[in-house]
């Protein structure tokens, strides 16, 4: 396996894992959803206030924004993004040395 591919494999094999802990975070945020209305309102804790839904709001909270990094920021901020932006810097960086050694060469002269 080359370089390239061992990348691919090891970028697929990341965006799996992240996947994964996505679809769990999923499941905890039903599971304690589901419970959190039980308690409140069958086993009647503190049930003149709707409680739960604080709990189901923060929890949503969190699952949306634990979707957006993973199915929104993180697929176009990937390797080639990184990759691409690292390029950009150091060509900026090669024109700025080009243009002090121009100067240089200049005030030399």
């Amino acid at each position: 396996m080359d370089q390239s591919q061992h990348e691919q494999y090891e970028y697929a094999r990341q965006r799996l894992k992240q996947k994964k802990r996505l679809y769990f975070h999923f499941v905890i945020f039903v599971l304690v959803s589901i419970f959190s209305i039980i308690v409140n309102k069958l086993l009647k804790i503190y049930y003149e206030y709707h409680w739960f839904m604080w709990v189901i709001t923060i929890l949503s909270f969190i699952f949306i924004m634990h979707f957006i990094r993973i199915f929104i920021t993180d697929s176009f901020m990937n390797k080639n993004w990184e990759r691409t932006q690292i390029d950009k810097l150091i060509q900026k960086q090669e024109r700025k040395i080009e243009q002090f050694q121009k100067d240089l060469d200049q005030k030399n002269q």
